[in-house]
């Protein structure tokens, strides 16, 4: 029996400010990448080390971080790993990105209120399994 599990949490910093978008249906998507800094040691010495991922957000979750983030915010990304895949001048590509189901800001905008009035705010309606079957 295959078994398998598609749930990712990363933490991170926004590379740049986020444009949302509205698609023929009427609901909100935005794209951004996280910047994730993590310290590797390299011959005896520390050095900082940047991965980049890149997130896709859907409805009302994707207003709050346009409203909310912009270049430099750090926030929390709970979702699943998506695959696209495209071909292109006969070769085959792939590109992996990370479909966000759920947003923790960790903070804001100068100047604006750090958070939404409502804690329910954060979340989207689950478009995947349910929060009960989450691993954490």
């Amino acid at each position: 029996m295959a078994f398998s599990v598609n749930n990712v949490v990363i933490g991170g910093n926004v590379c740049k400010d986020i444009e949302l978008r509205t698609i023929p249906s009427g609901t909100s998507v935005c794209e951004l990448s996280l910047a994730i800094n993590d310290r590797v040691k390299q011959g005896g010495e520390w050095k900082e080390k940047s991965s980049f991922v890149e997130v896709v957000l859907w409805g009302r979750t994707a207003e709050i971080a346009a409203e909310y983030l912009s270049k430099g915010s750090p926030c929390l990304i709970i979702g699943r790993i998506d695959q696209q895949t495209w071909e292109k001048d006969g070769k085959r590509h792939s590109k992996l990105k990370v479909i966000g189901e759920k947003m923790q800001l960790l903070g804001g905008k100068s100047g604006q209120k750090s958070k939404p009035q409502r804690d329910d705010d954060y979340d989207e309606p689950a478009t995947s399994p349910d929060d009960s079957s989450l691993p954490f």
